[in-house]
């Protein structure tokens, strides 16, 4: 760790003036991630938001926030992210039935395996695993999802499965809770998607590849998952600061559950036995460790979820150093496809996208500590 910053500072101009803002700050930094993407940030279809928290002598949270491109109506593809709310939701909907918990047995009907909704969100946080989320729309279904997001004033639209074929398709497959007297069905029928046509850049690239062939057009995303960014951050703001906001804006989880939420966000694949050599900690946390095989410290807590696809990574997240008691709130997505060309899994995710993500992490964090 200690390591890391000292590299930092040596990149990290001290050419930045009064007058700009943290994120500002980093356009002028000298370390060859930031500086390929700052040449052309459009390109790369960078949006940033960073909130500083400082506490007063009560220890209330005072938020700053800053900004760069974030708009709502620029399409971004949110991959993996949108596992975050689908964790949330399912975990507040548990919070409200006396007869279901996290560790209930569960079975997606025609499946013979069982899983629970502890060892999903476990997986989700981990590995980012597209099955375990597969099984909470099957059970929470869109409408729910999108409803209850609707409710709290978080801008969003969840629209399908990930990895799977007929990804969208409004009939949910059966989910059976199984309990001591008798098991609990929940089964349901989604309304179809509306297309997002509307929003800017939801055709991308000049080509995409389908079934092993290229499609000289753009590809269209208007039928797609759509999470913006500003709705990423407000999650994870209410989340870790729900008395900044109003009760009806927050999501209602049991202190068990809200616990067992915020130590899966924070923990990395090795503590649930995967290879390390594999699964670095740095393979589901971009920000500040994802160019490094380095362990992350056990004071530096980031409560986080990253996801990519499609050449878009993207990545939110509340970092606490309890050693430094440093805090902040930091969200990002850049689109990293030199030629393109959509799903043809050759994007620039290693040497582009991730060195960047990290780097701004740690430009982010230096800027914390040295107030």
């Amino acid at each position: 760790m200690r390591y890391l910053f000292v590299v930092l500072l040596i990149f990290v101009t001290a050419c930045s003036g009064p007058d700009l803002n943290p994120i500002e700050k980093t356009t002028l930094s000298a370390h060859p991630a930031m500086l390929q993407v700052w040449h052309d940030p459009n390109a790369y279809e960078v949006q940033i938001l960073f909130t500083e928290i400082e506490r007063d002598s009560v220890g209330k949270a005072i938020f700053t926030d800053h900004s760069f491109a974030v708009n709502d109506s620029v399409y971004f593809y949110p991959a993996s992210t949108v596992k975050l709310p689908a964790a949330i939701l399912a975990l507040e909907s548990l919070s409200q039935q006396e007869a279901l918990t996290p560790t209930t047995p569960y079975k997606i009907a025609g499946d013979s395996i069982a899983h629970t909704l502890a060892s999903d969100i476990a997986e989700i946080f981990a590995v980012s695993d597209n099955e375990a989320y597969n099984r909470i729309y099957e059970w929470l279904g869109r409408d729910y999802m999108n409803k209850q997001l609707r409710s709290k004033g978080i801008k969003g639209r969840l629209a399908h499965r990930l990895s799977t074929e007929n990804s969208a398709r409004s009939k949910r497959d059966s989910v059976i809770f199984t309990l001591e007297q008798r098991d609990t069905i929940f089964t349901g029928t989604d309304t179809p998607i509306s297309s997002l046509s509307a929003l800017k850049n939801s055709k991308k690239g000049k080509a995409y590849m389908r079934d092993g062939s290229r499609v000289a057009t753009p590809m269209d995303f208007s039928e797609k998952n759509y999470l913006p960014l500003k709705s990423l951050h407000d999650l994870t703001k209410r989340l870790f600061f729900p008395e900044a906001f109003k009760a009806e804006e927050c999501f209602q989880l049991s202190k068990a559950n809200k616990k067992l939420l915020f130590e899966n966000m924070k923990t990395v694949p090795r503590k649930l036995g995967y290879e390390e050599a594999s699964y670095p900690d740095g393979y589901g946390k971009f920000f500040i460790y994802g160019d490094t095989e380095e362990r992350i410290p056990e004071t530096m807590h980031i409560y986080n979820k990253v996801g990519y696809a499609y050449g878009t990574l993207t990545e939110t997240a509340y970092v606490h150093d309890t050693e430094r008691n440093i805090e902040f709130i930091l969200s990002a997505t850049i689109l990293v496809n030199k030629n393109q060309i959509f799903n043809d899994d050759i994007y620039e995710f290693d040497t582009v996208g991730i060195p960047f993500l990290a780097q701004l992490g740690r430009e982010m964090y230096l800027h914390m500590l040295q107030k």
